[in-house]
């Protein structure tokens, strides 16, 4: 049987090969997500840099969130990660929620990010 990690390895390959074969010029938003905080990066694939990265640990998040384990926070997160990314250039992104599952935390975070102006 495998064990927790392996299995979200297998789900975070899956993902991303996916996402490889759309073999589409955006750029990836990739999420992480813990237990007491989320984040989020835009990052180019084709030169393998990260473009925008916001956290749950920021210090403006900081200020305004109590904890970054709440999809109020995570929606607070994906907002400013927009802000950020259109202020960098970037407008049109592809979403990577890893091996987790879109509900929650990562869900809000998305919608975060539309709302602040990102296509995907």
């Amino acid at each position: 049987m495998l064990s927790v990690k392996e299995l979200m390895a297998r789900r975070r390959v899956r993902t991303r090969s996916k996402l490889r074969r759309q073999r589409t010029d955006r750029p990836r938003l990739s999420v992480f997500r813990s237990s007491p905080q989320i984040s989020g990066q835009v990052i180019d694939d084709a030169r393998g840099q990260t473009l925008v990265a916001v956290s749950s640990l920021d210090k403006q998040m900081r200020a305004e969130l109590k904890t970054g384990a709440t999809v109020e926070a995570a929606r607070a997160v994906g907002k400013l990660l927009a802000e950020r990314a259109r202020e960098a250039g970037v407008e049109k992104v592809v979403f990577d929620r890893g091996g987790y599952q879109f509900h929650g935390r990562v869900k809000a975070l998305a919608d975060g990010a539309r709302e602040g102006g990102l296509d995907f």
